[in-house]
């Protein structure tokens, strides 16, 4: 039996977040100002911005069901972003408001990882490194 041909998908897959925060229209300043997001569209309280075509989403919390990491008094999730220069966009950042900022370099099974990070102003943990760990590896 012949297995049906799938047809190629015109668009690649893209997974994406979608960050709770208290003010939506402060938090687009923000990341605009921090990180040189570009605003995709905005309805006031939602509002969909990307990084260098990357993707990402902000929303105020929904009672029991969505809540910023300052409110439940942890991180709620890493955000891995992967440039061409970290060392920048973490000055950026950290210039304008973040905290933390440290960067390093890692020995992985690749060859060296550039990374650091920072805590943005509304609690969510974000991890920024070059783009070593998207390329294929095989061990």
């Amino acid at each position: 039996m012949k297995k049906p041909c799938r047809k190629p998908t015109v668009h690649k897959t893209t997974i994406s977040v979608m960050l709770a925060v208290p003010d939506t229209p402060k938090a687009v300043a923000w990341y605009q100002k921090a990180l040189g997001a570009r605003v995709l569209w905005s309805l006031g309280s939602v509002a969909g911005l990307e990084i260098d075509g990357a993707p990402f989403f902000l929303h105020p919390p929904v009672k029991d069901n969505f809540q910023t990491p300052k409110k439940l008094g942890t991180r709620t999730a890493r955000v891995e972003l992967f440039v061409d220069e970290p060392d920048e966009v973490i000055a950026r950042a950290v210039k304008a408001g973040a905290k933390g900022g440290g960067i390093e370099d890692h020995i992985a099974p690749w060859g060296r990882h550039r990374q650091g990070g920072f805590i943005d102003p509304f609690g969510h943990n974000w991890l920024v490194g070059d783009k070593s760990p998207l390329r294929r590896f095989r061990g």
